[in-house]
């Protein structure tokens, strides 16, 4: 694709003249209409109580998205150490936190006296929490992110232009970046092992939890199971299931022990999704929604055509090593082809020489026998 700075500026020109247009209509970047999710779709439930942050999911979602080995291996517990995020290369990490619960004192059950006991460490697996709405996919203006039926937020990284609006719109900051990959840099984040669930499998990290601190299943089965661990054991968790309605609901639901602002989860998201929150913004400013994406288009298509150029320039570097290889190649075979006509005419000339001096001794050694032969009959 050839653009030339006439053609940028010349749709910019016509962004703006088709927003200014659109004065007395809305342009939305979002729906506004609330969405409760696919009927059926899946979802995982981190049950906070019962992960002994062992790390083997980590294990686990580095071995089936065929990733990078980790600088620290993941039976190295120190890592722990240092609150973590989600990388280009760690769709998932486990957090330790320090567990401080409200307890009530045995002998003054009846005035409910309470003491805040630290009783043991927390443990917290963060990824991707595939919102039902979710807002990755409403702020990318190319549909790179989109949520599938199954309950995953899906990426195709053919449609994305690198415009990383995504990392800006999550609420839970997960998507990251491939700095590292120049040239076909992508948006790293848990799939939440998609293929594996199309064949009837389990999420790697699911399959691999000793402690099932992880389940798996229907989003609306994980919520009435939850719900029933309340019921039974009332002390042992907050009376929340975290994702059922943040953000307008999350296929990621967790448990806790103690408040989720204590092992770092936001609590102050509210219940609209990322989308309807986005939609009001851009409908204020029709003209950003209009410029924003020539905008990119622009940038993404400039970059296309660098990279175009670049591989030209590779592409006739290539051709003048390989014809200067090939004009070093007929020189020197000339030259060896002139040496060794030369070696063979030494050759003939030498195998020449060495039949005529054969043949003159031989007429040499002929003509004294004959002399002899002559002189002995003399005799």
């Amino acid at each position: 694709m050839t653009i030339t700075r006439r053609k940028f500026l010349g749709w910019i020109g016509g962004a703006a003249a088709g927003s200014t247009a659109l004065t007395g209509t809305l342009a939305h970047g979002a729906s506004n209409k609330e969405f409760k999710g696919y009927p059926g779709s899946f979802g995982v439930l981190h049950d906070i109580t019962r992960c002994i942050g062992c790390r083997k999911c980590e294990q686990a979602c580095n071995e089936v998205n065929a990733m990078p080995a980790p600088a620290q291996k993941f039976d190295d517990l120190s890592v722990l150490e240092k609150d973590r995020r989600t990388t280009a290369s760690a769709h998932t990490v486990v957090n330790r936190f320090a567990n401080t619960m409200k307890k009530t004192s045995g002998d003054d059950k009846k005035t409910e006296n309470t003491a805040t006991v630290n009783t043991s460490s927390l443990y917290v697996k963060k990824q991707c929490n595939h919102c039902l709405e979710p807002a990755c996919a409403s702020a990318c203006f190319v549909k790179a992110f989109k949520k599938d039926k199954t309950g995953a937020v899906t990426y195709d990284e053919s449609l994305c232009v690198g415009c990383r609006y995504c990392m800006v719109a999550c609420p839970f900051n997960i998507p990251t970046y491939e700095y590292n990959e120049p040239l076909t840099p992508r948006v790293m984040k848990c799939t939440m092992c998609l293929p594996r669930i199309q064949d009837g499998k389990l999420p790697g990290c699911v399959e691999i939890c000793p402690r099932e601190a992880l389940m798996f299943g229907e989003r609306t089965e994980l919520i009435r199971q939850a719900r029933m661990r309340i019921q039974k054991h009332p002390d042992q968790y907050v009376d929340h299931i975290y994702g059922e309605h943040e953000m307008g609901g999350t296929s990621w639901l967790y448990l806790s022990p103690v408040p989720f602002n204590e092992v770092g989860m936001r609590e102050d998201l509210g219940t609209n999704s990322g989308p309807e929150l986005t939609a009001g913004a851009l409908s204020a400013v029709p003209i950003v929604v209009g410029l924003w994406p020539v905008l990119l288009t622009g940038v993404y298509a400039i970059s296309k055509r660098k990279d175009k150029i670049a591989h030209e320039e590779q592409a006739e570097a290539v051709a003048r090593t390989q014809d200067a290889a090939d004009e070093l190649m007929a020189k020197k075979l000339a030259e060896l082809k002139k040496k060794m006509v030369k070696e063979k005419e030494t050759a003939i000339k030498t195998e020449v020489k060495k039949a005529l001096d054969e043949a003159a001794r031989i007429a040499k050694t002929a003509e004294a026998t004959k002399v002899a032969g002559t002189a002995e009959e003399e005799k």
